[in-house]
């Protein structure tokens, strides 16, 4: 009897842990969980991808008839590179970071049509048909010094693109733009071009002003002259006696503070005169 007892007991027991663990097992079967910055779209295995989408928490579904998937829906940036030629056949590599994230309401249409790797199946085409159909409008030159304008034509196409599949962009911005070695050759050539024809520039502006200081000097110089006649004429050779006095008390200072030089007074014999003549 005892022995009944405890094996009626015991099959109790394991019926009793096999309900707690049937009930331990409905949540995992039953629910599913979408975080934060995510949504879901779930899969009727009877009428197919369902037009609703789950928000944050904790929702029911019934096992193997809902089958959920998750999508992030957090921007994400996204990083395409493409190498292409401008309207004058230079070639150039062109980077873009785009900031992107899923429509939420046309999850369930991405789902459908491109599925959960979407941004690799759409914005690497997209990014690349509009960069260079972009650049081959400009000059390589052009991609410098309009380059707000290439970025804000290439930002509005890849954005009008992008909605079609259901893609947001919250922003696109040229990164990196690097030309090809000849237009970087070109470039040096140009810029030591400029250099030199602004020292040529220089070399005939001074040649300018020194040929114009010697026209005033010589325009001086005739002024001069023409003074100097002028007084000839009305005083005679007294301003030529003058002008030679000064010469001479000029020369005579000059010579008397040198002491090289030595004085002789004239007609008389001096003792060098050793030759007696």
């Amino acid at each position: 009897m005892a022995a009944a007892g405890a094996d009626k007991a015991l099959t109790a027991l394991s019926r009793l842990g096999l309900g707690l663990g049937g009930l331990a097992m409905i949540p995992s079967l039953c629910l599913f969980d979408v975080d934060g910055g995510q949504r879901a779209v779930v899969l009727n295995m009877f009428t197919g991808i369902e037009d609703k989408v789950r928000g944050e928490g904790t929702h029911f579904k019934v096992p193997w008839l809902h089958q959920p998937k998750v999508y992030n829906i957090r921007v994400r940036p996204k990083l395409i590179q493409t190498t292409t030629g401008t309207k004058d056949l230079q070639m150039v590599t062109i980077h873009v970071r785009m900031l992107f994230k899923p429509d939420v309401a046309g999850l369930p249409t991405i789902h459908k049509s491109l599925g959960e790797d979407y941004d690799e199946r759409v914005l690497p085409s997209i990014a690349n048909e509009v960069m260079k159909a972009t650049i081959a409008q400009y000059n390589a030159e052009q991609l410098l010094t309009q380059r707000d304008q290439v970025s804000k034509e290439i930002r509005e196409a890849i954005v009008a693109r992008a909605s079609n599949f259901n893609i947001l962009m919250d922003d696109v911005a040229i990164t990196h733009l690097t030309y090809g070695k000849e237009f970087a050759r070109a470039i040096e050539e140009k810029q030591v071009a400029q250099q030199e024809a602004e020292r040529q520039k220089f070399i005939v502006m001074r040649a300018e002003q020194e040929r114009q200081a010697t026209v005033i000097r010589a325009e001086g110089e005739a002024e001069a002259a023409k003074m100097i006649s002028e007084a000839l004429k009305q005083h005679g050779s007294g301003l030529i006696d003058v002008r030679r006095i000064d010469a001479a008390k000029d020369i005579a200072e000059a010579l008397s503070k040198s002491p090289n030089v030595m004085y002789l007074p004239q007609g008389q014999q001096m003792l060098l005169n050793v030759g007696g003549k």
